[in-house]
Parts: structure tokens; C-alpha cells; sequence
């Protein structure tokens, strides 16, 4: 249906207000405002462009704070309406107002929440949606937005740290290329002229490093455009299904990085199922929204066939066995949650657990490359100014040799 922006004054309170609406036309858009008490000042329709979709993607920052303090608002008693007005209000994020108030919008005519939500699916995703539509029809939406914001703050925490990790190696890397560009570029061209006059034969380490140094310089720009090209190849590469399917499967196996990458993705698969069934939601949506956030081609295809397997009338235990990538510690917990009832609850100490053991193996992992790039840099640059000094440390047999 086409957009309508519009300029109103609310009847009750003289409030002017600036949204839009959907409509199947401008006079029923007039309409719909007028039923809300709204006195219509202007209002035209909003063209969108093809291709886009209304809304925008939103940080998950700004999720965190809309979730907590709208479960707050609701737990306090003041109506969702409301509720989303003050939240648009205070939004210092342009992108996250709009979707607010078009949420708002939507929920003023008639539609329900999780129904509004489900317009936006670059700000909420399906795991979103389906956790507040559950919260609505058991009259809990407060509480499951709160395990939401709960939820999200735990991603968002598990985020930054392995962003942090990342960071240190991954700067000082780029500075190291840099250094080397730059010694290969200028400075040992210099030493290369200076050791030209001696007449005599160099060291093979300075010789291998001065052919290094002319390869670089005749063709450092291709070697720019090759590398930038390499990247660029690889990451469209893998953002293509067998491109995604190849590396999910081959980054999970990698040395020291691979346990971590596949122990963040159970940390977000036990804790989105627990989220999702301490909720209400049906088993069966439940595996389907975690195969699609849980991050990895392996485990989602893993885990639809433990749905169908379900659907048969296996446990999720039983189900989920058959695939390695799930460790048996998982697979022992949920057998006992079964059990016991308490699923959510044995899943959630599991994501506990694992998050713990990612800041333990990340903190050790810090630890362990800080030294690691030092001895590295110290190679490769001291390497390189110890290959140029050589001469000059054999200085006296290279004259005595010319003489």
C-alpha cells in the first residue's frame, strides 16, 4: 500500500506530530487519522524507491537500549503506544526514530506488535519478532523483552570481545606490512647505491634483499591492485553459498582460531534456544529461527535435519547426537534437561559456561600473540636491517679486496 507522510495536531492535547501511514489511498489515510483523533494540518504521499525497503539497518547497541527500556515502560505499567512515543522521542539515532514511529504507526491502527515489527526485518530479526509475538499471546511481554535485551546484551558483550581480540594482531600486522613496504621502497635502495662503489661482492643475504627490494619497486603498484583484488575476490567469494559453505566448514577446523570460532557459534546456538523455549515458542519454529542465527552453514544444515528428525518424534538429544559438531557436553546436558524438564535452564548454564571458556581462551590467546608479534616484527624488520649492515660489518675484507 503507498506511504502517506503526514503534518497533524491531536485533538486532545493541540500536540502537533509528523509520521506516516499506510493507506490505499489519501482519503483513507485522512480517514485512519481522523479515527485516532488526529486533525490532519497536510499531508502527501511518500515515494520509495524500487529496490529499498522502508526502514534501516539499526546497531545492536541501540537495540539493546530500545528492548530494556521498553520492557521497563511496560513492566511499569504505561501502554505500548506510549510507551514507543516517548522511546521515538528520545532516539538520537535518525534510522531507529523512523522505525519507532512507523512501529507506532502500525500498533495506533490496529495491528498487533510483532505484526508491526515484522516490517522492519533489517532492524528485528526473525528471533525478534517471534520471541515478542510469543510474549504477546501469553500475556508476558514484558519479561520476554527483558530476556530479550538480556539476550542481545550477552551477543553484543561476546561481540566486542572477540572485536578486541581481533584488533591488536590485526593492526599490528598492517603496521609490520607497512614498515616492510616502506624499508623495501626507500630505505634499502639507498643502502643499494651506497654499496654500489664498493666494486666488491656482496653478502647473498644483502644481495637476496637488494633483488627483493628492485622487484617490489618496479612492480608495486600491480602487486597493490593484485592484493586488493585477492581481498576483494575472497570476500565475495565466500559471501556466495558454496563461497560460505566452503569456508564455514574449513574455519571451524583452523588452528588455535578454529575451537574459538566454533565455540562462539554453540555459545549462540544454546543460548538462542534457550532463549526461544523458556519463551513459549513451538520446538519446530524454535530450530528453524536458530539454523538461520546461529552463524554457520554447518550447523544450520545440522540442525534442520535434527528438526526433521524431531518432527518424527525424536528428542532433540537423540536428534542432535548425530552430528559431530555438536560435543557431547551439549548433548549430555540436553538429555538431562529432557529428563528433568528444565531445558532452557540446562542450555543457558551451557551458554554460560561457553562464554566463560571464550574470555578464558581469548585472555590466553592475548597473552600468547603479544610476544608472538614482537619475535615477529623483530624477525622480519630486524632481519632486514641485519641483511643491509652486513656489508658494513665485513667493510674491511671488502676493501682490503679491492685494493
Amino acid at each position: 500500500m503507498p506511504l502517506f507522510a503526514y503534518t497533524a495536531r491531536d485533538t486532545a492535547t493541540g500536540r502537533e506530530m509528523r509520521n506516516t501511514v499506510e493507506a490505499g489511498s489519501e482519503q483513507a489515510a485522512i480517514a485512519t487519522l481522523l479515527n485516532r483523533n488526529l486533525l490532519v494540518v497536510e499531508i502527501k504521499e511518500k515515494t520509495i524507491k524500487r529496490g529499498q525497503t522502508q526502514g534501516g539497518r539499526v546497531s545492536l547497541n541501540d537495540l539493546v537500549v530500545f528492548t530494556r527500556q521498553l520492557a521497563t515502560m511496560i513492566d511499569a505499567g504505561i501502554a505500548i503506544v506510549q510507551s514507543l512515543q516517548a522511546l521515538a522521542e528520545q532516539a538520537s539515532n535518525k534510522i531507529m526514530r523512523d522505525v519507532i514511529r512507523d512501529v507506532c504507526t502500525r500498533v495506533e491502527s490496529g495491528e498487533s506488535f510483532s505484526e508491526a515489527l515484522s516490517k522492519h526485518p533489517k532492524a528485528f530479526n526473525r528471533l525478534y519478532v517471534s520471541m515478542v509475538a510469543a510474549g504477546e499471546k501469553g500475556g508476558l511481554l514484558a519479561e520476554i523483552l527483558g530476556r530479550l535485551a538480556t539476550y542481545l546484551e550477552n551477543s553484543e558483550r561476546l561481540r566486542k570481545k572477540v572485536k578486541t581480540a581481533l584488533m591488536y594482531p590485526t593492526v599490528v600486522t598492517v603496521v609490520a606490512i607497512c614498515i616492510t613496504t616502506f624499508l623495501l621502497v626507500k630505505v634499502i635502495p639507498t643502502f643499494k647505491e651506497v654499496y654500489s662503489g664498493f666494486g666488491a661482492k656482496l653478502p647473498a643475504p644483502t644481495e637476496v634483499m637488494i633483488r627483493i627490494s628492485e622487484f617490489v619497486q618496479a612492480y608495486i603498484l600491480y602487486l597493490i591492485i593484485a592484493a586488493g583484488l585477492a581481498i576483494w575476490g575472497w570476500l565475495y567469494y565466500i559471501k556466495t553459498k558454496p563461497g560460505r559453505d566452503f569456508w564455514d566448514k574449513q574455519r571451524i577446523k583452523l588452528p588455535v582460531f578454529g575451537p574459538i570460532a566454533h565455540k562462539i557459534c554453540l555459545a549462540r546456538f544454546t543460548r538462542t534456544l534457550a532463549s526461544l523455549i523458556r519463551s513459549g515458542v513451538p520446538i519446530l519454529e524454535v530450530l528453524q529461527i536458530v539454523s538461520q542465527t546461529v552463524g554457520n552453514t554447518v550447523m544450520e544444515k545440522a540442525i534442520k535435519t535434527a528438526g526433521s528428525d524431531i518432527e518424527r518424534g525424536e528428542g532433540i538429544s537423540a536428534a542432535l547426537s548425530k552430528h559431530p559438531v555438536f560435543p557431547s557436553m551439549i548433548i549430555r546436558m540436553l538429555s538431562a534437561g529432557e529428563q528433568t524438564g528444565n531445558i532452557d535452564s540446562m542450555l543457558e548454564r551451557v551458554s554460560n559456561f561457553l562464554d566463560e571458556e571464550i574470555e578464558t581462551i581469548l585472555s590466553g590467546l592475548m597473552s600468547l600473540i603479544e610476544p608472538l608479534l614482537i619475535v615477529f616484527l623483530g624477525v622480519v624488520i630486524g632481519g632486514m636491517v641485519i641483511c643491509m649492515f652486513l656489508p658494513i660489518f665485513n667493510l674491511s675484507n671488502i676493501v682490503s679486496g679491492n685494493k
